[in-house]
């Protein structure tokens, strides 16, 4: 784009005389508001998990989880500070339910995943259908949906939430709501969504699906069987590994209308070719040891840490032992918006 246009004292006086009626002249900013590539406000960072969970704890002691509604500490990007930001465009935190609590239901515009990372006996409930959640599962909670959280075990859980509320926040489109009781009533046997949706069948007469998947609970246990099948056939991507995306089982579309979601395996010894892409992701640890460079910040990582990959920067992975990473990013609004671009290394560095 242009140049930064020269002042004068007849345009700054003209700038001055605009500026009281609410205007301002595009020329000089033009350079800063389209920009030749993506700048990025987002930095590349990395949560301990052994840190964030010690000090979930400490918090543990100071609120319960139905005075704060959800017990969360959130993961603020570095260069995002006091915005409740890890992306530009995405939320992300820290649930932590202790055995015994529930975390009350209730239902917003925003919409949630949920990603398993420690302690069992947990449950979600959505929309009066409970899953039990495991480390590794990937849970759903849909726009405006009731929904509730538990524990019935002994144990803390733990669980990394993704929010889209950065993109709801810049539409002006929040809307929330109290359920009225801490727990909304069951009123579906648990795997009745999985039971309906989930074995390649559909309900004869389904028209007009929503976008959001009605699978809301995907077990990690069926997720890991298919990467382990499908690693033997060998066809490993020089960028990825073995990625997957969560799907949408009557689109075939991204699992959520504004969050992508992705599970991938790096095999002992892989190291991924340089790639970019327009969709700050967020990545977090299910098995194994290794490192990611972002340009010229590296992260050595392993089970249940989080990191953040920006927009349009070069990342490579290289796994010491096989490796599971799920991540999620804002691509399926970048795709609507047909905005999104990678560079999978072609391009000079």
């Amino acid at each position: 784009m242009s140049q930064r246009v020269e002042e004068t004292p007849e345009r700054k006086a003209f700038y001055a005389k605009i500026g009281g009626e609410n205007l301002s002249a595009l020329w000089n900013v033009l350079a800063t508001l389209v920009t030749a590539e993506p700048k990025s406000a987002c930095a590349a960072a990395l949560w301990r998990f052994a840190r964030v969970r010690e000090l979930m704890l400490e918090g543990g002691a100071l609120i319960t989880a139905k005075e704060a509604e959800r017990r969360v500490l959130v993961l603020e990007n570095p260069l995002l500070r006091g915005q409740s930001k890890v992306t530009t465009s995405l939320f992300a935190g820290v649930q932590m339910v202790l055995p015994g609590e529930i975390a009350p239901a209730h239902r917003h515009s925003q919409s949630a995943l949920r990603f398993v990372l420690d302690g069992k006996g947990a449950y979600t409930t959505v929309e009066g259908e409970r899953t039990t959640m495991e480390p590794g599962d990937f849970v759903i909670t849909p726009s405006m949906t009731w929904h509730d959280h538990g524990n019935d075990g002994g144990e803390p859980v733990f669980w990394l939430d993704g929010l889209d509320i950065p993109i709801v926040q810049l539409l002006d489109a929040s809307f929330a709501e109290p359920f009225g009781a801490e727990a909304q009533p069951i009123q579906r046997q648990p795997g009745h969504s999985y039971a309906k949706y989930g074995y390649n069948l559909l309900p004869v007469g389904m028209r007009n699906p929503s976008g959001t998947s009605p699978i809301f609970s995907y077990p990690y246990a069926r997720t890991r069987e298919a990467l382990n099948r499908i690693r033997h056939a060998g066809e490993w991507d020089p960028c990825h590994g073995l990625k997957l995306r969560y799907t949408h089982p009557a689109t075939g579309g991204y699992a959520m209308p504004g969050i992508g979601s992705f599970i991938q395996l790096l095999p002992a010894g892989f190291a991924t070719r340089r790639y970019r892409a327009t969709d700050a992701t967020v990545f977090t640890v299910v098995e194994g040891k290794g490192r990611t460079r972002v340009a010229d910040t590296e992260f050595e990582w392993s089970p249940k840490d989080i990191f953040i990959v920006p927009s349009w920067r070069w990342a490579t992975h290289e796994a010491d032992e096989d490796a599971v990473l799920f991540s999620f990013s804002d691509r399926p609004v970048q795709e609507k918006l047909e905005l999104f671009r990678e560079d999978r290394g072609n391009t000079p560095a």
